[in-house]
C-alpha cells in the first residue's frame, strides 16, 4: 500500500494497513515489527507510527509491552467475563489458562475518609488489606487491591489467602455468608506504577472494577478495588425485552 495515496490522515492508513496484517497474516502472540522499522519502512515519522500503534491498543488489537515490543492480543472467547460469579481461578481453569496469584502486600491499615465511606464503617477502623496481582499463563492480568474489615476477619494470617480463594477463606474460615457483591466497570488508562506489573505501556487502556461484597446482615465484608488489562476481559451484559 502506497502510504499517502489516499485523502486519510497518515496514522489512518498505518492502522488500516496493520490491522489487515493482523487479520490475516499475524497470529496471537507474534510481535509487530518496532516503531524505527515501521518508520522507515513505510516512510513515516516515529510520532505517526506511535500513534497508530496507540489506536490499535485502543481497539483491543495489541498490546504494548515495556522492553518488548508490540503484540498481536488473542480476540477468541478465551477471555474472562467479568459478569460472570467472580473467581480469578475458577475462571482461568475454566477457559485452559494456567491461574498464579503473587501477594503484593498484607498489611493492617486504618480506614481513610474514602474507604470509610464505601465500606460504611468508621473512621480509622482497622482493615486488612491485600494487594495481589493475578497472572494466567505467565502474562500478568490483573492487580487486585481488597479491604476486609479486622473485626470479621480477627484471625487472618497471610497463609489463609496465598493456599485458598478469598471467598473460600471468607466462608469456610470464618463462616461469613455472602448475600451479594455490587460491581461496578469502568474504562480507564494504566497508571505507571500499574502498567509496570502489567507489563503494559503506561497509559494503554485498562478497566477499573470496584467491587463491594455484603453478608446476611447486609454489612460490607469486603471492598476491592481492581485494575484490569482491558485486552484480556470482556464485560457482556444481557438485554431481556419484555413480552
Amino acid at each position: 500500500m502506497a502510504m499517502g495515496a489516499r485523502k486519510q490522515p497518515l496514522y489512518d492508513q498505518l492502522v488500516d494497513l496493520l490491522t489487515d496484517k493482523i487479520d490475516h497474516e499475524l497470529r496471537p502472540g507474534d510481535y509487530l515489527p518496532s516503531e524505527r522499522d515501521l518508520s522507515e519502512r513505510y516512510g513515516l515519522s516515529r510520532t505517526t507510527v506511535r500513534l497508530a500503534l496507540q489506536e490499535l491498543e485502543r481497539l483491543g488489537l495489541v498490546v504494548r509491552q515495556r522492553g518488548r515490543g508490540t503484540m498481536v492480543c488473542d480476540r477468541s472467547l478465551q477471555t474472562a467475563n467479568l459478569t460472570q460469579t467472580y473467581s480469578f481461578t475458577e475462571q482461568m481453569k475454566a477457559i485452559g489458562r494456567v491461574p498464579k496469584t503473587t501477594i503484593l502486600e498484607f498489611t493492617e491499615v486504618e480506614a481513610d475518609k474514602n474507604i470509610a465511606v464505601e465500606m460504611n464503617a468508621r473512621l480509622g477502623e482497622r482493615l486488612y488489606k491485600i494487594k495481589r496481582l493475578r497472572i494466567a499463563d505467565g502474562v500478568p492480568l490483573m492487580i487486585e487491591c481488597t479491604y476486609l474489615p479486622s473485626r470479621k476477619f480477627f484471625a487472618l494470617k497471610r497463609p489463609m489467602i496465598e493456599n485458598k480463594s478469598l471467598y473460600d477463606m471468607i466462608e469456610q474460615d470464618f463462616h461469613e455468608k455472602v448475600r451479594v457483591a455490587e460491581e461496578e466497570f469502568y474504562a480507564s488508562i494504566a497508571r505507571h506504577s500499574d502498567a509496570r506489573l502489567l507489563e503494559i505501556a503506561e497509559g494503554a487502556p485498562v478497566l477499573d472494577l470496584i467491587r463491594t461484597t455484603y453478608d446476611m446482615n447486609n454489612e460490607v465484608i469486603e471492598y476491592t478495588r481492581s485494575v484490569a488489562r482491558a485486552d484480556q476481559f470482556k464485560y457482556k451484559v444481557y438485554h431481556n425485552r419484555a413480552v
